[in-house]
């Protein structure tokens, strides 16, 4: 018989980790909404050409992206990143047409990319990411680098720092290009294959070439700021004088220009310095583009957003032990002894139907091996019923915080578990102040 795995670079997420995953999805959504931006659900698979497009020399797209074909004519790719398919989606809803722009959009699920599995990344991985959208507004960037910091710094994850740089505009851009064609053109044949091709097509990616990163002709790369237009430079400095007011500490990083072709403007990252990050140091990364909207079919609009790996963001936050979740826990365990029918269940569905919590006992066992189902459980409250109690229409409910134990009807049953257990939240909170 067949040994069935999951496919290299995929992974399964059992029951045991998953609490985990849900409190980092919760408070994602929690923080999206109190900054006012909705969510979006694209395929997960689209046109070839919303993420292949012209002269675009991104690994992602030209060594990474998995595509395919439909009946030999229709060409299709799963989707490798989000924020092209959200401006697909943005510009054929026309939601560019709305009174009140920015669209202040974020989305959540897989993304698929075929590189080589390490810690941090897969070839199916989960991404979160928000896409600000219609308006061209230094503070927008400042806002959108800001709701990023505010998830990080919400999960407790303390060792990061903020990198930003400008690209600045298309006059910024080709200035730079033609400097770096200039500073490279006499050692280009002594770097790798990838930054020789880009050399022509897009000369700033070989600032972002891992290979070549520590060559020594990479040690004097002419800065960006000097190129930029006077216009590009009072766009980064209110960038920056917005990221001050926040206190969001940043450091300029002259040689961040991010991995995809389409930015404008504002770049940015922010990454982790705890050793546990090992080579995968980015937690999110993201930046302004121009140009999107209208290759979709749309107005002349500019977006920023940003991209956050979901497994890079547990590894981190289980680092610091920020999060401390007990996924096997429940409210209630129902304990039945003897012959009591139905009644656990009818019991547990009443207590469920009243937002607890709740497991009981199946199959017939003895009292003490279904306390330790109540210690795996680690339940805060027992019910325990036999076949006297059944007839006395009663029921015990044992508080295992204090091994205090009443006994009540039926009809008493709720009421008593609320008390006790408010009296369990009241004592916690207590204790924590």
């Amino acid at each position: 018989m067949k040994n069935y795995k999951t496919p290299r670079g995929t992974y399964d997420i059992l029951p045991s980790e998953i609490s985990d995953w849900q409190s980092v999805e919760g408070l994602i959504r929690d923080i999206c909404q109190v900054y006012n931006y909705l969510e979006i659900r694209t395929p997960i698979f689209e046109d070839l050409e919303v993420y292949k497009r012209e002269n675009d020399t991104s690994d992602m797209v030209n060594k990474e992206m998995y595509s395919f074909s439909v009946n030999n004519k229709d060409y299709l790719a799963l989707r490798p990143e989000g924020t092209a398919g959200v401006i697909r989606s943005y510009v054929e809803h026309k939601m560019y047409a709305s009174a009140d722009l920015p669209a202040k959009l974020y989305y959540y699920g897989p993304m698929f990319r075929y590189e080589r599995p390490q810690k941090g990344r897969q070839r199916q991985f989960y991404q979160f990411g928000v896409e600000n959208i219609g308006v061209k507004s230094p503070l927008m960037d400042a806002e959108t680098i800001a709701l990023g910091y505010t998830i990080v710094k919400a999960l407790g994850l303390s060792k990061v720092k903020v990198l930003i740089n400008t690209l600045g505009d298309k006059e910024s851009r080709d200035n730079y290009r033609n400097a770096l064609k200039e500073y490279f053109k006499d050692d280009i044949g002594n770097l790798c294959q990838d930054c020789q091709n880009r050399y022509e097509t897009n000369p700033l990616r070989i600032l972002d070439c891992k290979i070549d990163q520590d060559q020594p002709i990479m040690k004097n790369v002419p800065a960006m700021q000097r190129y930029l237009t006077k216009e590009s430079q009072a766009y980064f400095k209110e960038v920056l004088h917005s990221l001050d007011v926040l206190n969001i500490p940043y450091e300029i990083d002259d040689k961040l220009v991010r991995g995809l072709d389409y930015y404008s403007h504002t770049v940015f990252e922010v990454v982790s310095l705890a050793e546990e990050s090992g080579s995968q140091a980015t937690i999110f990364g993201g930046g302004r583009y121009d140009g999107l909207v209208e290759y979709f079919g749309g107005p002349s609009q500019s977006g920023v957003g940003f991209a956050m790996g979901i497994e890079r963001l547990l590894i981190l936050a289980n680092a610091e032990k920020t999060l401390e979740n007990n996924p096997d826990s429940v409210d209630i365990y129902v304990i039945g002894l003897g012959n009591v029918s139905t009644i656990p269940l009818e019991i547990a569905t009443e207590l469920r139907a009243a937002g607890y919590k709740t497991e009981f006992n199946v199959e017939p066992r003895s009292l003490k091996a279904q306390f330790k189902s109540v210690a795996r459980f680690n339940a805060k409250i027992a019910i325990i019923i036999g076949e006297d109690e059944i007839a006395k229409k009663e029921v015990n409910i044992k508080n295992l915080t204090n091994k205090e134990q009443i006994t009540c009807k039926f009809e008493d049953m709720l009421a008593n578990i609320d008390i006790i257990y408010n009296e369990m939240e009241s004592e916690h909170e207590t204790h924590e102040h």
